[in-house]
C-alpha cells in the first residue's frame, strides 16, 4: 500500500513478485512452510472473494462485465458517469467496508482485504470466445485519465503478442481507435487492404519466431518458421521470414512474390471480424463486393 501511495511502481512490482512467490514455495515440498492444502486454499479463497464481491455488486444494481484472477470490471450506472473517478473510489471504499463488517461478523477477525479502484475505461470491448461467452484475459478499452486524455489499451490480443506482424498490430490499433470514436471503418479497411496489395506495407510483413530446438529435430508437422530456418546456411536462434507464394522465406534471402492474400486472410481478417461482429458486419462483407442477382 505504501509503495502505491508513493507511486513507486518498481517497489510495488517487487513486493507483488515476492508475495506471489509465497504461493509457489508453500506448495513446494522443499519449503519449511510447505503444506499441500495451502496453494489450493489460496486459489479457492481468491475465487470465493471474487464471486462474493460480484454477488454484492449485482445486489446493489451494478453490472459485472468480467472477472479476472484478482479484479472485477464493472459497468458504472448512468448517474455515476458525471465523475467516474469519484464513483470508482467511493465504490471501492464501500466494498471494503462491506468486507470489513462481514469478516468481523462471520469470522471474528479484522479484515486485511483491500479493494481499490484502479482505472476507468470510457469504452470497453470483450471479444467473444469460441463456443460463446467472453474470452479470458482478452479485452480492449479506451482508458481515460483524470486529466481527460485517453489511450487505447489491449490485453491478451494480437497487438500485444509477439507472434503477430507489425502489419496486424498497426491495423488493430487504428481499427479500434475508429470503433471507439464511433467513426466509420468500411472505407478505411478497404484502403488499408489496397495499400497492402500495392506493397506499401512490405516492411511490416515480417514474422519473427524463436527456435526452441535444432531444426533437424523437427520431423513431423514442421512449423512455418522452421521451414524458413531450414533454408538458411547457418543456425539461428530467431528466424525472420515473409510468407510468399513459394511458402515461408527468410528475409536474408530477399524474398519476392509476397503472398498478400495470405496476410489478408491470416493477419487482417481475424482481427477485423472480432470487433466487426459487434457492428453487425464482417471483413468479407466489406472487402469482397457481392454481385447483384439480375434475375
Amino acid at each position: 500500500r505504501e509503495a502505491k501511495q508513493k507511486q513507486d511502481d518498481h517497489l510495488s512490482m517487487a513486493i507483488k513478485i515476492l508475495m506471489n512467490s509465497f504461493y509457489g514455495v508453500m506448495g513446494s515440498p522443499g519449503c519449511r512452510f510447505y503444506h499441500p492444502d495451502l496453494p489450493t486454499a489460496i486459489t479457492r479463497t481468491g475465487q470465493w472473494l471474487l464471486l462474493q464481491s460480484r454477488a454484492e455488486l449485482e445486489k446493489r444494481g451494478f453490472e459485472v462485465l468480467y472477472g479476472d484472477t484478482d479484479s472485477l470490471f464493472i459497468a458504472l450506472r448512468a448517474a455515476d458517469l458525471a465523475d467516474p473517478f469519484q464513483a470508482g473510489e467511493l465504490l471501492a471504499a464501500s466494498m471494503n467496508a462491506f468486507w470489513s463488517e462481514r469478516i468481523r461478523n462471520e469470522y471474528g477477525s479484522p479484515s486485511y482485504l483491500e479493494l481499490e479502484f484502479e482505472k476507468y475505461y470510457r469504452r470497453f470491448f470483450l471479444p467473444p470466445a469460441r463456443g460463446g461467452g467472453s474470452a479470458k484475459k482478452r479485452y480492449a478499452g479506451e482508458l481515460m485519465y483524470p486529466d481527460g486524455h485517453t489511450e487505447i489499451q489491449f490485453a491478451g490480443m494480437e497487438v500485444v503478442r509477439s507472434d503477430w506482424t507489425a502489419l496486424a498490430k498497426d491495423f488493430q490499433r487504428e481499427l479500434y481507435r475508429l470503433v471507439f470514436a464511433g467513426l466509420p471503418v468500411e472505407e478505411w479497411i478497404k484502403s488499408f487492404v489496397q495499400a497492402l496489395k500495392d506493397g506499401q506495407y512490405n516492411e511490416k510483413l515480417i514474422y519473427r519466431k524463436r527456435l526452441r530446438k535444432d531444426v533437424k529435430e523437427y520431423v513431423k508437422n514442421v512449423p512455418q518458421h522452421v521451414r524458413a530456418a531450414k533454408l538458411l546456411d547457418r543456425p539461428v536462434r530467431e528466424v525472420r521470414y515473409l510468407m510468399t507464394h513459394d511458402g515461408p522465406i527468410p528475409v536474408q534471402l530477399n524474398p519476392a512474390n509476397i503472398d498478400y492474400e495470405y496476410y489478408i486472410e491470416h493477419q487482417l481478417k481475424p482481427i477485423a471480424d472480432t470487433v466487426l461482429g459487434a457492428l453487425n458486419t464482417g471483413f468479407d462483407e466489406i472487402t469482397k463486393p457481392t454481385q447483384l442477382n439480375l434475375f
